[in-house]
């Protein structure tokens, strides 16, 4: 008999159980998270374990959570007039603007993002800055596993409240007050394009001081959020599926 074979099955059954383990892990932090709201991100505690490795001593972080009935309709609609259109159609990933991203790279043209926002939720909650494979893969298996327990709403509503809207400012509770002092519920169309069109690079762009740029595309996506419906827009099964792109 072979003493290496027990070994090696042994091995195989520990790494098995440590990959089922993980798995059911993983599954059940995304469901519970369906329901509770997250009280920090991986992205946030990122961004502050950067802050005390270079010393950044004035470094603040701002994050409240707000929920959805707290929160402008116009808010969610912005992000995704900016971010993801198909955003209530797809099913966490936008395959025709993969390809276009992929066309564009093969033929030397900036390369543009394809993350959806269910992908951005997914990596801002639970992973890190960085463009590895690794990163990508597991980004993709928390998108399935967030578009599989969670509705549409959740989703956004857990988008609006981690993504970083400013240097250290994260959620759209925390940018409301820094950016405009005011309660988000109180936000206006104009002021939700704002927010939205500082997404692309956060800790350059203010929403509050908009550069050139920024208050160019905070008009684009105003004037998208009005031809996708207004707010209906993300409660209505009947958008149309092709929508414009800048």
């Amino acid at each position: 008999m072979n003493p290496r074979r027990p070994f090696a099955a042994r091995l195989l059954r520990t790494l098995m159980l440590l990959a089922i383990s993980w798995l059911a892990l993983s599954w059940l932090v995304v469901l519970v998270l369906r329901f509770v709201p997250p009280w920090t991100s991986a992205v946030m505690m990122e961004r502050q374990l950067g802050a005390l490795i270079h010393g950044e001593k004035d470094f603040h972080l701002q994050h409240r959570w707000v929920p959805w009935s707290q929160v402008s309709p116009y808010v969610p609609l912005a992000m995704v007039a900016g971010e993801d259109q198909k955003f209530p159609y797809h099913h966490g990933f936008d395959f025709d603007s993969i390809q276009t991203a992929v066309d564009a790279a093969d033929e030397g043209r900036r390369l543009r993002g394809a993350s959806t926002i269910s992908q951005q939720t997914a990596k801002n909650l639970f992973l890190w800055n960085g463009r590895s494979f690794v990163r990508k893969g597991l980004e993709a298996y928390f998108t399935v596993l967030i578009e599989l327990t969670w509705p549409k709403q959740r989703i956004l509503e857990v988008y609006m409240n981690i993504a970083e809207l400013g240097d250290g400012i994260y959620g759209v509770g925390a940018a409301s007050d820094a950016y405009f002092h005011m309660a988000p519920a109180r936000l206006g169309a104009a002021q939700a394009a704002r927010l939205a069109a500082v997404l692309p690079s956060p800790r350059r762009f203010h929403a509050d001081r908009p550069t050139a740029y920024v208050q160019s595309r905070a008009n684009w996506i105003q004037q998208q959020m009005g031809q996708l419906g207004g707010p209906g827009y993300l409660l209505s099964r009947q958008a149309p599926r092709e929508t414009r792109r800048r």
